[in-house]
């Protein structure tokens, strides 16, 4: 892939044009930071109507290697005073982020109460549904569109499966599905005009996924059922359990994570199978010899989360350079994803690509690793071999329209056809 060479005087992560300019550009620029500045700084920028102030500007991470360091030492990098590259009260911190906002021994106390919620048992069910879901949403698409033999892929495709599989998990009715899916859209759909214009879009659309989920939880303590909220609001770690404010915020996390994520990623993938027709062959033609290699290349191009951030906590270095208490570091994941130095050709999707290096799609390791990574791995799995077996010539058709944001990369319509 032939880059476009972007000056460094050219680049400013924070600008929201940064952001709508074409993709090999961009993959232009963060090539140019790995290269020249792996650790450029940058000024902040926020909404227009938001109460908070900028903050302080932040060193862009951009190579892989530095990623995988800061992921993996979270006593010299924090998470408590945010993930996300703008400073909010840490009551927003953790209303919005829940546990991907908090250190340890805060963060350990929430992990261990909700990672009782993904025991075998729970996981084992949830894997069944996956495939049930997956089967229904190709059934849907065979029937429904027999004759046009055209959809969106967005919208009867990727976005359906993850976002039943998480309602499934967490014990919310079918009829509240596409109220979930409103509040995801906007949840991360921060700097796309299409779902979020303001600070205060935000905090309204917040409010509304946490009452409602505070409602739920309350309900599932006093009422449990066969659901991983019963088993999250029953669950005890030294004598401990969650308060229901504390499940709002953890649900806002989860069915945002593993719905707009997944959603992404499946959409991504399907994109770059039909753009690699020769990738696409030899992963359909034997596709459990190959499917764990493709699942983790799938999701190092697509990358769904862009960024995120950690704070020094002490003086410190990172590869040789002096990190200051107190500044902010910004990972990039989708520059690390394609650095030169961890991964021959990243530009060139290779269904068979070997495992090591890491990609760091999920995350880079650490405390804050992805606790749905499995999970992810087990529905881009299931969907593409349900693909594979009953709708082979199914491709994409077009150019997707993308989400305008600097933190998640998704698309947001997508024709497929077949």
């Amino acid at each position: 892939m032939q880059l476009p060479v972007v000056p460094l005087a050219d680049i400013d992560l924070s600008a929201s044009e940064f952001w709508t300019q074409p993709r090999d550009w961009r993959e232009g620029a963060f090539k140019t930071l790995r290269d020249e500045a792996p650790f450029q700084f940058f000024e902040e920028r926020v909404l227009p109507d938001s109460p908070f102030p900028p903050g302080r500007g932040y060193r862009a991470l951009t190579r892989h290697d530095d990623i995988w360091f800061v992921s993996r030492n979270a006593a010299q990098f924090c998470s408590g005073q945010g993930s996300n590259i703008g400073d909010l009260p840490q009551e927003l911190n953790e209303f919005f982020g829940s546990m991907i906002n908090m250190d340890d021994p805060k963060h350990f106390r929430l992990r261990s109460i909700v990672a009782k919620g993904f025991g075998p048992r729970e996981i084992s069910r949830v894997e069944d549904q996956v495939k049930i879901r997956t089967e229904k949403v190709i059934d849907h698409l065979l029937s429904e569109y027999a004759t046009s033999r055209s959809c969106d892929f967005v919208e009867e495709v990727a976005a359906k499966m993850p976002l039943q599989i998480i309602c499934d998990m967490m014990g919310v009715p079918e009829s509240d599905e596409g109220e979930i899916f409103r509040w995801t859209n906007t949840i991360l759909g921060v700097g796309d005009p299409e779902f979020v214009t303001s600070f205060e879009d935000l905090v309204t659309v917040g409010m509304e996924i946490f009452a409602y989920a505070q409602s739920l939880g309350e309900d599932r303590k006093a009422n449990p059922r066969d659901d991983i909220t019963s088993v999250m609001m029953a669950a005890e770690v030294d004598g401990e359990r969650l308060t229901a404010q504390e499940f709002g915020s953890f649900f806002i996390l989860l069915v945002v994570a593993g719905n707009e994520t997944t959603r992404n990623a499946i959409t991504h993938g399907m994109k770059l199978l039909t753009e690699n027709p020769d990738q696409r062959k030899i992963w359909f033609d034997d596709f459990d010899t190959h499917n764990r290699t493709a699942v983790e290349e799938i999701v190092r191009m697509a990358t769904p989360v862009i960024h995120f951030r950690r704070t020094a906590t002490q003086d410190t270095e990172i590869n040789g350079q002096k990190i200051l208490e107190g500044e902010k570091v910004v990972m990039f994941y989708s520059s690390g994803n394609r650095d030169e130095r961890s991964f021959e050709n990243p530009y060139q999707f290779d269904v068979r690509r070997e495992i090591s290096p890491a990609q760091i799609g999920f995350g880079a390791g650490g405390p804050h690793f992805c606790l749905g990574a499995n999970l992810a791995r087990r529905e881009l799995s299931v969907m593409f071999n349900e693909i594979a077996r009953r709708m082979p010539t199914l491709q994409t058709v077009g150019e997707p329209a993308y989400l305008q944001s600097s933190f998640i990369n998704g698309i947001k319509r997508l024709q497929c056809s077949w």
